[in-house]
Protein backbone atom coordinates (compact mmCIF):
# COMPACT_ATOMS: atom_id res chain seq x y z
CA UNK A 1 0.00 0.00 0.00
CA UNK A 2 2.77 2.17 1.30
CA UNK A 3 4.65 1.81 -2.46
CA UNK A 4 1.16 2.49 -4.13
CA UNK A 5 1.15 5.92 -2.62
CA UNK A 6 4.44 6.86 -3.30
CA UNK A 7 3.97 6.08 -7.47
CA UNK A 8 0.75 7.68 -7.29
CA UNK A 9 2.38 10.86 -5.72
CA UNK A 10 5.24 10.21 -8.26
CA UNK A 11 3.11 10.23 -10.86
CA UNK A 12 0.96 12.88 -9.90
CA UNK A 13 4.75 15.04 -9.36
CA UNK A 14 5.11 14.35 -13.19
CA UNK A 15 2.00 15.12 -14.26
CA UNK A 16 1.64 18.25 -12.58
CA UNK A 17 5.51 19.25 -14.06
CA UNK A 18 4.41 18.30 -17.55
CA UNK A 19 1.38 20.65 -16.82
CA UNK A 20 2.93 23.59 -15.98
CA UNK A 21 5.76 23.51 -18.75
CA UNK A 22 3.17 22.91 -21.39
CA UNK A 23 1.37 25.94 -20.16
CA UNK A 24 4.30 27.63 -19.79
CA UNK A 25 5.08 27.19 -23.57
CA UNK A 26 1.59 27.68 -24.87
CA UNK A 27 1.91 31.25 -22.85
CA UNK A 28 5.00 31.55 -24.57
CA UNK A 29 4.06 30.56 -28.26
CA UNK A 30 0.94 32.54 -28.38
CA UNK A 31 2.17 35.91 -26.60
CA UNK A 32 5.82 35.90 -26.48
CA UNK A 33 7.49 34.25 -29.52
CA UNK A 34 6.66 31.70 -32.24
CA UNK A 35 9.25 29.58 -34.39
CA UNK A 36 8.77 29.87 -38.39
CA UNK A 37 10.49 27.90 -41.06
CA UNK A 38 11.48 29.90 -43.84
CA UNK A 39 9.78 28.76 -46.95
CA UNK A 40 10.59 30.10 -50.07
CA UNK A 41 13.25 31.84 -51.76
CA UNK A 42 12.24 35.23 -51.54
CA UNK A 43 14.64 36.13 -48.40
CA UNK A 44 18.09 34.82 -50.05
CA UNK A 45 20.57 35.32 -49.34
CA UNK A 46 19.52 36.76 -46.12
CA UNK A 47 17.64 33.60 -44.99
CA UNK A 48 16.90 30.38 -47.34
CA UNK A 49 14.13 27.68 -47.47
CA UNK A 50 14.21 25.34 -44.63
CA UNK A 51 16.05 27.37 -42.04
CA UNK A 52 14.09 27.78 -38.61
CA UNK A 53 14.16 31.20 -36.77
CA UNK A 54 12.22 32.71 -33.65
CA UNK A 55 9.83 35.34 -34.25
CA UNK A 56 9.42 38.25 -30.68
CA UNK A 57 5.49 38.75 -30.87
CA UNK A 58 6.23 41.89 -28.13
CA UNK A 59 9.20 43.38 -30.04
CA UNK A 60 6.60 46.11 -31.66
CA UNK A 61 4.20 46.47 -28.47
CA UNK A 62 6.99 48.24 -26.42
CA UNK A 63 9.38 49.02 -29.16
CA UNK A 64 9.85 50.50 -32.24
CA UNK A 65 9.19 49.34 -35.81
CA UNK A 66 12.67 50.06 -37.97
CA UNK A 67 13.28 50.12 -41.19
CA UNK A 68 15.77 46.99 -41.78
CA UNK A 69 13.64 45.07 -39.79
CA UNK A 70 12.91 41.51 -41.01
CA UNK A 71 9.55 40.87 -39.98
CA UNK A 72 6.86 37.73 -40.04
CA UNK A 73 3.26 38.77 -41.10
CA UNK A 74 -0.08 37.59 -42.54
CA UNK A 75 -0.45 37.46 -46.43
CA UNK A 76 -2.66 40.23 -47.46
CA UNK A 77 -4.17 37.38 -49.82
CA UNK A 78 -4.10 34.79 -47.23
CA UNK A 79 -4.20 35.39 -43.95
CA UNK A 80 -3.31 31.37 -42.81
CA UNK A 81 -0.12 32.07 -45.06
CA UNK A 82 3.22 33.91 -43.18
CA UNK A 83 5.40 35.72 -45.00
CA UNK A 84 9.03 37.06 -43.79
CA UNK A 85 10.17 40.17 -45.83
CA UNK A 86 12.16 43.41 -44.53
CA UNK A 87 10.94 46.76 -43.55
CA UNK A 88 12.08 49.20 -46.34
CA UNK A 89 8.97 52.30 -45.95
CA UNK A 90 7.68 53.43 -42.28
CA UNK A 91 4.05 55.24 -42.39
CA UNK A 92 4.58 58.49 -44.01
CA UNK A 93 7.48 57.13 -46.06
CA UNK A 94 7.64 58.46 -49.36
CA UNK A 95 8.67 55.18 -51.99
CA UNK A 96 9.93 55.35 -55.31
CA UNK A 97 11.39 52.76 -57.47
CA UNK A 98 13.38 53.91 -60.26
CA UNK A 99 16.02 52.64 -62.74
CA UNK A 100 16.21 49.71 -60.60
CA UNK A 101 16.99 51.53 -56.94
CA UNK A 102 14.57 52.15 -54.37
CA UNK A 103 14.41 55.86 -53.09
CA UNK A 104 12.77 56.35 -49.50
CA UNK A 105 12.36 60.01 -48.85
CA UNK A 106 14.03 60.95 -52.11
CA UNK A 107 17.57 59.18 -50.50
CA UNK A 108 18.88 56.26 -52.24
CA UNK A 109 18.46 53.35 -50.43
CA UNK A 110 21.97 51.23 -49.37
CA UNK A 111 21.24 47.77 -49.46
CA UNK A 112 24.01 45.86 -48.60
CA UNK A 113 22.23 42.50 -48.43
CA UNK A 114 20.43 42.24 -51.54
CA UNK A 115 22.43 40.57 -54.98
CA UNK A 116 19.88 42.03 -57.29
CA UNK A 117 18.40 45.74 -58.17
CA UNK A 118 14.95 45.93 -57.68
CA UNK A 119 12.31 45.61 -60.21
CA UNK A 120 8.96 46.58 -60.34
CA UNK A 121 6.04 44.04 -61.94
CA UNK A 122 3.77 44.71 -64.44
CA UNK A 123 0.46 44.99 -63.03
CA UNK A 124 1.82 45.32 -59.90
CA UNK A 125 0.96 47.88 -57.10
CA UNK A 126 4.14 50.04 -57.84
CA UNK A 127 5.19 51.94 -61.27
CA UNK A 128 8.58 52.71 -62.27
CA UNK A 129 9.99 56.13 -61.23
CA UNK A 130 6.28 57.27 -59.51
CA UNK A 131 6.60 57.71 -55.90
CA UNK A 132 3.74 56.26 -53.16
CA UNK A 133 3.23 57.47 -49.73
CA UNK A 134 2.98 54.72 -47.26
CA UNK A 135 -0.66 55.51 -45.64
CA UNK A 136 -0.60 55.53 -41.49
CA UNK A 137 -0.59 52.09 -39.72
CA UNK A 138 1.06 50.63 -42.84
CA UNK A 139 4.37 49.62 -43.97
CA UNK A 140 6.19 48.55 -47.09
CA UNK A 141 8.08 45.91 -47.51
CA UNK A 142 10.56 44.21 -49.58
CA UNK A 143 12.20 40.95 -49.83
CA UNK A 144 16.06 40.25 -50.03
CA UNK A 145 15.82 38.44 -53.11
CA UNK A 146 13.60 40.97 -55.21
CA UNK A 147 13.37 38.58 -58.75
CA UNK A 148 11.53 35.87 -56.79
CA UNK A 149 10.05 38.06 -53.90
CA UNK A 150 5.92 38.72 -53.56
CA UNK A 151 6.07 41.90 -51.49
CA UNK A 152 4.72 45.95 -51.22
CA UNK A 153 5.90 45.84 -55.09
CA UNK A 154 2.68 43.67 -56.28
CA UNK A 155 -0.03 44.29 -52.88
CA UNK A 156 0.70 47.57 -51.40
CA UNK A 157 1.94 48.66 -48.29
CA UNK A 158 0.54 46.15 -45.38
CA UNK A 159 -1.57 47.07 -41.85
CA UNK A 160 0.74 47.26 -39.46
CA UNK A 161 -1.87 44.83 -37.17
CA UNK A 162 -1.09 42.20 -39.74
CA UNK A 163 2.65 41.88 -37.91
CA UNK A 164 3.01 38.60 -35.98
CA UNK A 165 6.38 39.65 -35.03
CA UNK A 166 10.15 40.67 -35.33
CA UNK A 167 12.64 37.70 -36.66
CA UNK A 168 15.59 38.22 -33.96
CA UNK A 169 17.25 34.72 -34.22
CA UNK A 170 17.78 31.88 -36.63
CA UNK A 171 17.88 28.60 -34.59
CA UNK A 172 18.65 25.95 -37.78
CA UNK A 173 20.91 24.95 -39.54
CA UNK A 174 23.39 24.93 -37.07
CA UNK A 175 26.28 26.79 -38.97
CA UNK A 176 23.83 29.98 -39.38
CA UNK A 177 22.52 29.95 -35.74
CA UNK A 178 22.32 33.57 -34.11
CA UNK A 179 21.04 36.95 -34.12
CA UNK A 180 19.65 38.79 -36.46
CA UNK A 181 20.92 42.31 -36.89
CA UNK A 182 19.01 45.21 -38.54
CA UNK A 183 21.51 46.85 -40.83
CA UNK A 184 20.48 50.52 -40.55
CA UNK A 185 20.47 49.92 -36.49
CA UNK A 186 22.51 52.89 -35.63
CA UNK A 187 20.28 55.54 -37.53
CA UNK A 188 18.08 56.11 -34.97
CA UNK A 189 15.50 58.66 -37.10
CA UNK A 190 14.41 55.51 -39.02
CA UNK A 191 12.30 54.36 -36.21
CA UNK A 192 8.33 54.89 -35.68
CA UNK A 193 6.57 54.12 -32.65
CA UNK A 194 3.31 52.42 -33.30
CA UNK A 195 0.44 54.63 -32.31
Amino acid sequence: MEILKKVLEFVMDILETVTFVGSLFIVVYFFVMQPHLVKGSSMDDSFHNGQYILTNKLAYRFGHLSRGDVIVFESPENKDIDFIKRIIGLPGDRIKIENRDVFVNGIALKEYYIKDKTDVYENGFMREGEEIVVPKNEIFVLGDNRPRSSDSRIFGPIPVQGVIGKVFFRYFPADKVGTIKNPYQSSLSLSFVIS
